[in-house]
Protein backbone atom coordinates (compact mmCIF):
# COMPACT_ATOMS: atom_id res chain seq x y z
CA UNK A 1 0.00 0.00 0.00
CA UNK A 2 1.43 3.38 -1.00
CA UNK A 3 1.23 6.36 1.30
CA UNK A 4 0.11 9.27 -0.88
CA UNK A 5 0.42 12.08 1.67
CA UNK A 6 4.02 12.98 2.53
CA UNK A 7 4.99 13.41 6.15
CA UNK A 8 6.72 16.74 6.70
CA UNK A 9 8.77 17.87 9.68
CA UNK A 10 8.02 21.59 9.50
CA UNK A 11 10.73 22.73 11.92
CA UNK A 12 14.33 21.66 12.42
CA UNK A 13 17.82 23.16 12.39
CA UNK A 14 21.42 22.53 11.43
CA UNK A 15 24.40 24.28 12.99
CA UNK A 16 28.15 24.17 13.54
CA UNK A 17 29.65 25.92 16.61
CA UNK A 18 33.09 25.68 15.00
CA UNK A 19 31.95 28.07 12.28
CA UNK A 20 29.44 30.34 13.99
CA UNK A 21 28.81 31.71 17.47
CA UNK A 22 25.30 31.01 18.77
CA UNK A 23 24.34 33.35 21.64
CA UNK A 24 21.46 31.09 22.71
CA UNK A 25 23.88 28.18 23.14
CA UNK A 26 25.59 29.65 26.21
CA UNK A 27 25.65 27.70 29.48
CA UNK A 28 26.52 24.17 30.55
CA UNK A 29 22.97 22.95 29.98
CA UNK A 30 23.53 23.27 26.22
CA UNK A 31 26.61 21.00 26.20
CA UNK A 32 24.71 18.01 24.72
CA UNK A 33 24.00 19.94 21.51
CA UNK A 34 27.18 22.02 21.33
CA UNK A 35 28.52 20.28 18.25
CA UNK A 36 27.88 20.29 14.53
CA UNK A 37 24.57 18.82 13.35
CA UNK A 38 24.36 18.07 9.62
CA UNK A 39 21.95 16.35 7.20
CA UNK A 40 23.75 13.07 7.80
CA UNK A 41 22.82 13.25 11.49
CA UNK A 42 19.13 13.73 10.69
CA UNK A 43 18.79 11.24 7.87
CA UNK A 44 18.52 8.23 10.19
CA UNK A 45 15.76 9.61 12.45
CA UNK A 46 13.77 10.74 9.41
CA UNK A 47 13.98 7.30 7.86
CA UNK A 48 13.04 5.58 11.12
CA UNK A 49 9.91 7.72 11.48
CA UNK A 50 9.08 7.71 7.75
CA UNK A 51 9.38 11.46 7.35
CA UNK A 52 9.56 12.40 3.68
CA UNK A 53 10.61 16.03 3.84
CA UNK A 54 11.50 18.90 6.14
CA UNK A 55 11.56 22.65 6.56
CA UNK A 56 14.98 23.92 7.67
CA UNK A 57 14.75 26.98 9.93
CA UNK A 58 17.33 29.71 10.61
CA UNK A 59 19.22 29.79 13.90
CA UNK A 60 20.97 33.16 13.62
CA UNK A 61 20.18 36.70 12.55
CA UNK A 62 22.47 36.12 9.61
CA UNK A 63 22.00 36.43 5.87
CA UNK A 64 25.16 34.36 5.25
CA UNK A 65 23.64 31.49 7.25
CA UNK A 66 20.48 31.74 5.14
CA UNK A 67 22.52 31.64 1.93
CA UNK A 68 24.30 28.54 3.16
CA UNK A 69 21.02 26.89 4.13
CA UNK A 70 19.62 27.54 0.65
CA UNK A 71 22.66 25.93 -0.94
CA UNK A 72 22.37 23.08 1.50
CA UNK A 73 18.71 22.59 0.58
CA UNK A 74 19.68 22.38 -3.08
CA UNK A 75 22.06 19.54 -2.22
CA UNK A 76 19.90 17.67 0.31
CA UNK A 77 17.04 15.53 -0.94
CA UNK A 78 14.84 15.75 2.16
CA UNK A 79 14.98 19.53 2.74
CA UNK A 80 11.91 20.85 0.92
CA UNK A 81 12.08 24.45 2.13
CA UNK A 82 14.10 26.98 4.13
CA UNK A 83 12.83 29.61 6.56
CA UNK A 84 15.65 32.13 6.53
CA UNK A 85 16.45 35.56 7.94
CA UNK A 86 16.79 39.09 6.63
CA UNK A 87 16.85 42.36 8.54
CA UNK A 88 13.23 43.45 8.25
CA UNK A 89 14.17 46.95 9.44
CA UNK A 90 16.76 47.53 6.69
CA UNK A 91 15.84 50.11 4.02
CA UNK A 92 16.94 47.62 1.38
CA UNK A 93 15.00 44.64 2.71
CA UNK A 94 13.21 44.12 -0.62
CA UNK A 95 16.54 43.92 -2.44
CA UNK A 96 17.89 41.57 0.21
CA UNK A 97 14.96 39.20 -0.28
CA UNK A 98 15.31 39.33 -4.06
CA UNK A 99 19.03 38.56 -3.79
CA UNK A 100 18.25 35.43 -1.78
CA UNK A 101 15.44 34.33 -4.09
CA UNK A 102 17.52 34.87 -7.22
CA UNK A 103 20.74 33.48 -5.76
CA UNK A 104 21.98 29.89 -5.48
CA UNK A 105 19.26 27.68 -4.06
CA UNK A 106 16.84 30.59 -3.88
CA UNK A 107 13.94 28.45 -5.04
CA UNK A 108 13.95 26.76 -1.63
CA UNK A 109 13.29 29.95 0.35
CA UNK A 110 9.75 29.59 1.71
CA UNK A 111 9.73 31.94 4.69
CA UNK A 112 11.46 34.44 6.96
CA UNK A 113 11.88 34.45 10.74
CA UNK A 114 13.34 36.69 13.42
CA UNK A 115 13.86 35.94 17.14
CA UNK A 116 11.24 38.46 18.22
CA UNK A 117 11.14 37.17 21.80
CA UNK A 118 14.76 38.28 22.22
CA UNK A 119 13.96 41.90 21.40
CA UNK A 120 13.82 44.28 24.37
CA UNK A 121 10.66 45.90 23.01
CA UNK A 122 7.58 43.64 23.31
CA UNK A 123 5.98 45.75 20.57
CA UNK A 124 8.84 45.27 18.11
CA UNK A 125 6.39 43.86 15.55
CA UNK A 126 4.46 47.16 15.64
CA UNK A 127 7.41 49.25 14.44
CA UNK A 128 6.94 50.96 11.08
CA UNK A 129 10.25 49.69 9.71
CA UNK A 130 9.43 46.11 10.71
CA UNK A 131 6.06 46.33 8.98
CA UNK A 132 7.70 47.71 5.86
CA UNK A 133 9.84 44.58 5.88
CA UNK A 134 6.82 42.34 6.38
CA UNK A 135 5.15 44.00 3.39
CA UNK A 136 8.18 42.98 1.32
CA UNK A 137 7.90 39.41 2.61
CA UNK A 138 4.22 39.31 1.67
CA UNK A 139 4.86 40.77 -1.79
CA UNK A 140 7.17 37.84 -2.55
CA UNK A 141 4.68 35.19 -1.50
CA UNK A 142 6.73 34.04 1.48
CA UNK A 143 5.55 32.97 4.93
CA UNK A 144 6.57 34.73 8.15
CA UNK A 145 7.37 32.59 11.20
CA UNK A 146 6.45 34.19 14.53
CA UNK A 147 8.94 33.33 17.28
CA UNK A 148 7.26 34.89 20.29
CA UNK A 149 6.24 34.19 23.87
CA UNK A 150 3.16 35.35 25.76
CA UNK A 151 4.75 38.79 26.26
CA UNK A 152 4.78 39.50 22.51
CA UNK A 153 1.41 37.93 21.65
CA UNK A 154 -0.59 41.21 21.63
CA UNK A 155 1.79 42.68 19.06
CA UNK A 156 1.58 39.45 17.07
CA UNK A 157 -2.22 39.70 17.01
CA UNK A 158 -2.05 43.29 15.77
CA UNK A 159 0.41 42.50 13.00
CA UNK A 160 -1.62 39.50 11.82
CA UNK A 161 -4.67 41.76 11.57
CA UNK A 162 -2.65 44.42 9.74
CA UNK A 163 -1.44 41.90 7.12
CA UNK A 164 -4.43 39.66 6.31
CA UNK A 165 -2.75 38.58 3.07
CA UNK A 166 0.44 37.38 4.75
CA UNK A 167 0.70 33.79 5.98
CA UNK A 168 1.98 33.67 9.56
CA UNK A 169 3.20 30.54 11.33
CA UNK A 170 3.50 30.57 15.12
CA UNK A 171 6.53 28.59 16.25
CA UNK A 172 6.55 26.31 19.30
CA UNK A 173 2.94 27.21 20.29
CA UNK A 174 4.42 30.49 21.68
CA UNK A 175 6.55 28.66 24.27
CA UNK A 176 4.18 28.29 27.24
CA UNK A 177 5.63 27.39 30.65
CA UNK A 178 4.86 23.69 30.38
CA UNK A 179 7.25 22.84 33.22
CA UNK A 180 5.01 24.87 35.56
CA UNK A 181 1.95 22.91 34.50
CA UNK A 182 0.05 26.04 33.47
CA UNK A 183 0.63 29.46 31.92
CA UNK A 184 -2.23 31.85 32.56
CA UNK A 185 -0.89 34.73 30.46
CA UNK A 186 -0.36 32.39 27.52
CA UNK A 187 -3.87 30.97 27.96
CA UNK A 188 -5.38 34.45 28.01
CA UNK A 189 -3.50 35.83 25.01
CA UNK A 190 -3.11 33.01 22.50
CA UNK A 191 -6.82 32.60 21.58
CA UNK A 192 -6.86 36.09 20.05
CA UNK A 193 -4.03 35.11 17.72
CA UNK A 194 -5.76 31.85 16.85
CA UNK A 195 -8.81 33.86 15.78
CA UNK A 196 -6.79 35.31 12.89
CA UNK A 197 -7.41 33.04 9.88
CA UNK A 198 -3.99 33.80 8.37
CA UNK A 199 -2.10 32.35 11.37
CA UNK A 200 -1.15 28.67 11.70
CA UNK A 201 0.85 27.00 14.48
CA UNK A 202 3.62 24.47 14.81
CA UNK A 203 3.22 21.79 17.45
CA UNK A 204 6.94 21.95 18.13
CA UNK A 205 9.47 22.90 20.78
CA UNK A 206 7.29 21.62 23.62
CA UNK A 207 9.57 19.09 25.29
CA UNK A 208 12.19 21.76 25.99
CA UNK A 209 9.56 23.96 27.63
CA UNK A 210 8.71 21.02 29.92
CA UNK A 211 10.99 19.58 32.59
CA UNK A 212 13.83 18.10 30.55
CA UNK A 213 14.44 15.21 32.93
CA UNK A 214 10.94 14.16 33.95
CA UNK A 215 8.49 15.23 31.23
CA UNK A 216 5.88 12.86 29.88
CA UNK A 217 3.23 13.16 27.16
CA UNK A 218 0.72 13.91 29.92
CA UNK A 219 2.55 17.16 30.64
CA UNK A 220 2.08 18.27 27.04
CA UNK A 221 -1.51 17.13 26.58
CA UNK A 222 -3.32 20.12 28.20
CA UNK A 223 -1.39 22.53 25.99
CA UNK A 224 -1.77 20.50 22.80
CA UNK A 225 -5.50 20.10 23.45
CA UNK A 226 -6.02 23.83 23.84
CA UNK A 227 -3.98 24.72 20.78
CA UNK A 228 -5.82 22.15 18.68
CA UNK A 229 -9.18 23.52 19.84
CA UNK A 230 -8.19 27.14 19.24
CA UNK A 231 -6.58 26.72 15.80
CA UNK A 232 -8.40 23.73 14.34
CA UNK A 233 -6.91 20.81 12.42
CA UNK A 234 -6.40 22.84 9.24
CA UNK A 235 -3.79 25.08 10.92
CA UNK A 236 -1.73 22.58 12.92
CA UNK A 237 1.71 21.33 11.86
CA UNK A 238 4.19 18.87 13.31
CA UNK A 239 7.70 20.16 13.95
CA UNK A 240 10.44 18.25 15.77
CA UNK A 241 12.67 21.22 16.67
CA UNK A 242 15.58 18.82 16.19
CA UNK A 243 18.33 18.98 17.39
CA UNK A 244 17.18 21.34 20.16
CA UNK A 245 14.76 18.61 21.25
CA UNK A 246 17.72 16.34 22.04
CA UNK A 247 18.22 18.31 25.25
CA UNK A 248 15.12 16.61 26.63
CA UNK A 249 14.21 13.77 24.32
CA UNK A 250 14.82 11.91 21.07
CA UNK A 251 13.31 12.57 17.66
CA UNK A 252 11.39 9.34 18.01
CA UNK A 253 9.91 10.27 21.41
CA UNK A 254 8.94 13.76 20.24
CA UNK A 255 6.83 12.41 17.39
CA UNK A 256 5.40 9.68 19.59
CA UNK A 257 4.40 12.21 22.25
CA UNK A 258 2.62 14.36 19.68
CA UNK A 259 0.62 11.43 18.34
CA UNK A 260 -0.23 10.46 21.91
CA UNK A 261 -1.44 13.93 22.89
CA UNK A 262 -3.42 14.93 19.81
CA UNK A 263 -7.20 14.79 20.18
CA UNK A 264 -9.10 12.07 18.36
CA UNK A 265 -8.71 12.56 14.62
CA UNK A 266 -9.70 10.87 11.41
CA UNK A 267 -6.94 9.51 9.17
CA UNK A 268 -7.38 12.45 6.83
CA UNK A 269 -7.01 14.91 9.70
CA UNK A 270 -3.81 13.21 10.86
CA UNK A 271 -2.51 13.53 7.31
CA UNK A 272 -3.08 17.26 7.56
CA UNK A 273 -1.19 17.68 10.81
CA UNK A 274 1.72 15.45 9.80
CA UNK A 275 2.27 16.81 6.32
CA UNK A 276 -0.45 18.28 4.20
CA UNK A 277 -0.78 21.53 6.17
CA UNK A 278 2.97 22.18 5.95
CA UNK A 279 2.85 21.56 2.22
CA UNK A 280 0.06 24.08 1.81
CA UNK A 281 1.19 26.78 4.25
CA UNK A 282 4.81 26.79 3.08
CA UNK A 283 3.78 26.07 -0.53
CA UNK A 284 6.03 23.03 -0.66
CA UNK A 285 3.72 21.40 -3.19
CA UNK A 286 4.56 23.85 -5.97
CA UNK A 287 6.48 21.14 -7.72
CA UNK A 288 6.10 18.45 -10.32
CA UNK A 289 4.86 15.09 -9.11
CA UNK A 290 7.61 12.99 -7.57
CA UNK A 291 8.58 9.75 -9.25
CA UNK A 292 6.47 6.84 -8.00
CA UNK A 293 7.88 5.30 -4.87
CA UNK A 294 8.36 1.55 -4.75
CA UNK A 295 5.74 -0.09 -2.61
CA UNK A 296 6.06 -3.23 -0.53
CA UNK A 297 3.14 -5.44 0.43
CA UNK A 298 1.61 -4.73 3.82
CA UNK A 299 1.70 -7.81 6.02
CA UNK A 300 -0.08 -8.40 9.27
CA UNK A 301 2.71 -7.98 11.83
CA UNK A 302 3.16 -11.09 13.91
CA UNK A 303 -0.44 -12.11 13.36
CA UNK A 304 -1.77 -8.86 14.79
CA UNK A 305 -4.94 -7.91 12.87
CA UNK A 306 -5.12 -4.57 11.14
CA UNK A 307 -6.36 -1.90 13.56
CA UNK A 308 -9.89 -0.58 13.31
CA UNK A 309 -8.53 2.59 11.79
CA UNK A 310 -6.84 0.70 8.92
CA UNK A 311 -7.49 2.42 5.56
CA UNK A 312 -10.68 1.08 4.10
CA UNK A 313 -12.45 0.90 7.46
CA UNK A 314 -14.59 3.81 8.47
CA UNK A 315 -14.68 5.75 11.69
CA UNK A 316 -12.55 8.17 13.64
CA UNK A 317 -9.32 7.30 15.35
CA UNK A 318 -10.06 7.69 19.03
CA UNK A 319 -7.53 5.36 20.59
CA UNK A 320 -3.92 6.57 20.87
CA UNK A 321 -2.47 3.14 20.11
CA UNK A 322 -4.75 2.75 17.10
CA UNK A 323 -3.79 6.24 15.98
CA UNK A 324 -0.11 5.32 15.97
CA UNK A 325 -0.73 1.91 14.39
CA UNK A 326 -2.69 3.61 11.62
CA UNK A 327 0.37 5.68 10.73
CA UNK A 328 2.38 2.50 10.30
CA UNK A 329 -0.27 0.73 8.24
CA UNK A 330 -0.32 3.82 6.03
CA UNK A 331 3.42 3.59 5.42
CA UNK A 332 4.68 2.04 2.22
CA UNK A 333 6.94 -0.47 3.95
CA UNK A 334 5.98 -3.60 5.84
CA UNK A 335 6.39 -2.94 9.56
CA UNK A 336 5.52 -4.61 12.81
CA UNK A 337 3.16 -2.94 15.26
CA UNK A 338 4.40 0.08 17.16
CA UNK A 339 3.61 0.73 20.78
CA UNK A 340 1.71 3.76 22.11
CA UNK A 341 4.81 5.99 21.95
CA UNK A 342 5.78 4.91 18.46
CA UNK A 343 8.62 2.53 19.40
CA UNK A 344 9.13 -0.08 16.68
CA UNK A 345 8.35 -3.72 17.31
CA UNK A 346 10.87 -6.50 16.77
CA UNK A 347 10.07 -6.95 13.09
CA UNK A 348 10.02 -3.35 11.93
CA UNK A 349 12.18 -2.65 8.96
CA UNK A 350 14.36 0.30 8.11
CA UNK A 351 13.20 2.62 5.38
CA UNK A 352 15.48 4.71 3.24
CA UNK A 353 14.18 8.00 2.02
CA UNK A 354 13.38 8.09 -1.66
CA UNK A 355 15.49 10.64 -3.50
CA UNK A 356 13.15 13.00 -5.26
CA UNK A 357 13.53 15.47 -8.05
CA UNK A 358 11.45 18.53 -7.39
CA UNK A 359 10.80 21.34 -9.80
CA UNK A 360 9.27 24.46 -8.37
CA UNK A 361 8.02 27.69 -9.85
CA UNK A 362 8.11 30.72 -7.56
CA UNK A 363 7.74 34.49 -7.39
CA UNK A 364 11.22 34.95 -8.81
CA UNK A 365 10.41 32.84 -11.88
CA UNK A 366 11.43 29.34 -12.88
CA UNK A 367 13.86 27.97 -10.37
CA UNK A 368 14.97 24.76 -11.97
CA UNK A 369 15.29 21.24 -10.69
CA UNK A 370 17.01 20.18 -7.47
CA UNK A 371 20.05 17.94 -7.62
CA UNK A 372 18.99 14.48 -6.55
CA UNK A 373 22.38 13.50 -5.24
CA UNK A 374 23.17 14.23 -1.60
CA UNK A 375 26.32 15.85 -0.30
CA UNK A 376 27.67 16.44 3.20
CA UNK A 377 26.97 19.81 4.70
CA UNK A 378 30.59 20.91 4.37
CA UNK A 379 30.52 20.44 0.62
CA UNK A 380 27.35 22.49 0.25
CA UNK A 381 28.60 25.46 2.26
CA UNK A 382 31.05 28.02 0.90
CA UNK A 383 34.39 28.52 2.66
CA UNK A 384 34.42 30.67 5.77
Amino acid sequence: MTRTTPRIDAHHHFWDPARYSYPWMAGDAMDPVRRAFTPDDLRGPLAAERIDGTVLVQTLSSVPETREFLQLAAATDFVHGVVGWVDLTAPGVADDLDALLDGPGGRWLVGIRHQVHDEADPDWLARADVRRGLAAVQARGLTYDLLVRARELPAAVDVARAFPGLRFVLDHIAKPRIADGRDELWSQRLPALAEQPNVAVKLSGMVTEADWATWSPGDLRPFVSRVAAWFGVERLMFGSDWPVCLLASSYHAVLGALVDTLPAMSPAELDQVLGRNAQRLYQLDKSTAAAPRPSLPVREPGGVPAPACHPGRRGRVGDRRQQTMWLDWRSDHAVDAYDHAGRPGPGSCEMELQVRRWQRAGQAGSRGTRRADCHPVAAAMPPR
